[in-house]
């Protein structure tokens, strides 16, 4: 019975990155003999337990084999006589397939060293077409190692895989889940990269495939197709470490430039409208939480209208933070003024504009959120008073700051 750390501490050791969690391989032994050692198991679909004092999880080294479509599609065998190199031959790619034992040992049966150094990410074996969720692994880190290149092998697997119809396999959560790892890396834009050379972005998420292409009006937009902006965009709120709401809202703000009319092109007449209803059908495809969907949707409905804002009287700019509920949820509507910030910076030159319409909008939602409204309220005793009484205290104190 011999233990090996492998997979993700390996790799992140290698890469000089700091060290979140170990997973380990016990080779030899059974899971009677995992029970015995005081072991608590927790896998379902395969033998993983964890230890009884640092609680890493330790999986019996196992081989797989694919029996039908899906990442769910396989039959699992771990026995004793499964050995190391086996276990790591059915794993996704090279960076991720080195195992370290006991003595500090490194044990690289696919070269996994080799490619950390020439910054490729390169399947293990034929087995990765085995497993749609994989496609999606290896995009979620071209967007985390944002200097490593996909091996062409590796992207042509990719290809075949999404034209087998693998990806269509793929369940609502696994995707989700993938996704929103793949948005809170480094460089985003290089997830959906990858999945638009193989073919599964188009399966995935159609409504923002469809944007690449797409024009915009250049004064407005110098980078001019809308999908190049989108990923500018992402690659902005990655960089303020914006949070995963924030991120999704900026990915989904413009869905509706992709069903824009041609005859209009370049400009976008009512592409908000467009871009909520294909932001309800994203949301529900895919399970999104709802604190995504709830940002998206009003970044989604309204980040047109801020443009506005300069332009509008006390009483219109009082009734859009109403809209947005941004005086009973202000710290949602700092985190739809962040989605549009990163709108408004996405754009080629505009990286460090001055975003005016943002700070007017903050001034006036301090001022309402300044007025006492229980105070205001007791003066009053029936309903639509009160909510007249306070409407107008907000008003004057949003004139007086303005």
């Amino acid at each position: 019975m011999k233990t090996y750390c492998v997979g993700g501490a390996v790799r992140d050791e290698l890469l000089g990155f700091p060290i979140k969690d170990k997973d380990f391989v016990v080779v030899g032994a059974t899971p009677q003999a995992m029970l015995d050692a005081g072991y608590r198991p927790v896998g379902k679909d395969f033998p993983v337990f964890l230890h009884p004092k640092t609680h890493d999880e330790y999986a019996l080294a196992r081989t797989e084999r694919k029996t039908a479509k899906g990442y769910k599609g396989f039959t699992v065998h771990a026995s004793p006589d499964v050995t190391l190199e086996e276990d790591l031959a059915r794993r996704d790619l090279t960076i991720n397939a080195i195992a370290k034992d006991a003595d500090g040992k490194l044990i690289d049966p696919f070269n996994g060293q080799a490619d950390i150094q020439s910054k490729i990410l390169r399947h293990v074996s034929s087995a990765f077409a085995e497993d749609p969720v994989r496609i999606l692994r290896a995009a979620r880190f071209a967007a985390r190692l944002t200097e490593f290149s996909l091996a062409p092998e590796t992207l042509a697997l990719m290809l075949q895989m999404v034209a087998a119809g693998e990806v269509d396999a793929l369940v609502p959560e696994r995707v989700w889940q993938e996704l929103s790892q793949g948005l809170m890396e480094q460089k985003p834009s290089r997830m959906f990269e990858v999945l638009r050379a193989c073919g599964a972005l188009q399966k995935i998420l159609p409504e923002l495939d469809m944007l690449w292409g797409v024009p915009q009006p250049a004064q407005h937009h110098p980078e001019v197709d809308t999908g190049v902006h989108m990923m500018m965009v992402i690659d902005y709120a990655a960089k303020q470490n914006f949070s995963l709401p924030v991120r999704f809202a900026a990915l989904m703000h413009d869905l509706g430039k992709g069903t824009t009319p041609v005859d209009i092109l370049p400009r976008h007449i009512g592409h908000e409208v467009r871009s909520v209803d294909l932001l309800k059908d994203v949301c529900k495809r895919l399970r999104v939480p709802n604190d995504c969907k709830e940002l998206a949707h009003i970044v989604a409905k309204f980040h047109g209208k801020l443009h506005q804002v300069g332009k509008m009287r006390p009483n219109t700019l009082l009734e859009f933070l109403i809209e947005l509920d941004a005086i009973r949820q202000p710290a949602r509507f700092n985190d739809f003024l962040k989605a549009c910030e990163a709108d408004s910076r996405g754009r080629t030159g505009f990286e460090n504009c001055a975003i005016p319409e943002a700070d007017l909008m903050l001034k006036a939602l301090d001022a309402a959120l300044r007025v006492d409204a229980g105070a205001v309220a007791s003066a009053f005793s029936e309903p639509e008073g009160i909510r007249i009484a306070v409407y107008e205290a907000r008003l004057a104190a949003v004139k007086l700051v303005l």
